[in-house]
């Protein structure tokens, strides 16, 4: 995976971020979500790498870099402690402002980064989310059943965290077949670096306090900011098949929280970069070279 892409540990205020990047460009940071590693963009890479320098990061808490000590109010985890990562990533890397797009978290954290740093993000794309405020004001028992995550991993350390430890890898398994639609979108590469990175108890901790800060701090974050608007443009993107096209107006939603949005379903389920790599390429380059 990402063949021809360096490898490299960047130094930040809060730790060290490991990250790939290639290409050339104007440059374009990749978040990924959960559970994954900047490994799911391995599809997408090398065409958007023909367009943009991609910085492709694990987030705080995720994969092999940096998992700081929580606190009472999660707020290590916050989106706003994870989005100035970012931000002093790509500073280090020589990019004072860049385009992100992000994945389910990585599209909540590329969210909070426009909103606290907008001078820094010339654009912005969100693959199959909607604000985390509104999702969990629309909460009911379809929306519970299909993120039971959501109300999981919140739950006191360490229930979570002790059952999923019981057996990593089939929690993971069971969690890619839940929200995707195609099993075989997931290569047996992505798949192992995956498991190998969620057998650490470390890492089963710092993402379930990364949910734990979405249903606390993060909301308290995102209700002070309520009535802002992202001045950039922005792209929402989703799966036709999946939850969020089924019970959101996305385009209306994300209208509420920018000033300037456009989008459309993806034929593919939660994980659009490894269920329809193709075209989630073909939209981000087209979205990010207007």
């Amino acid at each position: 995976m990402f063949e021809g892409f360096a490898r490299k540990r960047v130094k930040v205020a809060a730790g060290e971020v490991n990250l790939a990047t290639g290409g050339a460009g104007p440059p374009l940071l990749l978040l990924h979500g959960y559970p994954q590693t900047h490994a799911m963009w391995h599809k997408v890479a090398p065409a958007l790498a023909r367009s943009f320098t991609l910085v492709c990061p694990d987030l705080r808490g995720y994969g092999d870099s940096m998992k700081p000590a929580s606190d009472a109010r999660h707020a290590p985890y916050s989106k706003r402690a994870m989005a100035v990562d970012q931000v002093e990533t790509m500073a280090a890397l020589g990019f004072a402002r860049f385009a992100v797009a992000g994945h389910d978290r990585g599209g909540r954290v590329a969210h909070r980064l426009a909103l606290d740093h907008p001078q820094a993000v010339s654009r912005i794309a969100v693959l199959d989310i909607c604000p985390t405020h509104a999702m969990y004001a629309g909460t009911d028992k379809e929306f519970a059943t299909a993120y039971y995550h959501w109300f999981f991993l919140i739950q006191q350390e360490p229930l979570p965290e002790r059952l999923i430890g019981a057996d990593p890898a089939f929690y993971l398994e069971s969690a890619l077949g839940r929200w995707g639609r195609d099993p075989g979108a997931f290569t047996p590469e992505a798949k192992a670096e995956y498991v190998r990175c969620f057998r650490d108890p470390a890492t089963i901790h710092a993402t379930c306090e990364d949910y734990r800060a979405a249903a606390a701090i993060d909301l308290t974050h995102d209700a002070a900011d309520m009535d802002r608007k992202l001045a950039m443009p922005l792209l929402a993107l989703w799966g036709g098949k999946g939850l969020v096209g089924r019970r959101y107006d996305v385009l209306a939603e994300w209208r509420k929280r920018a000033l300037d949005v456009a989008g459309r379903a993806l034929p593919c389920g939660h994980f659009l970069p490894e269920e329809a790599p193709e075209e989630t390429a073909a939209a981000l380059t087209e979205f990010f070279r207007s």
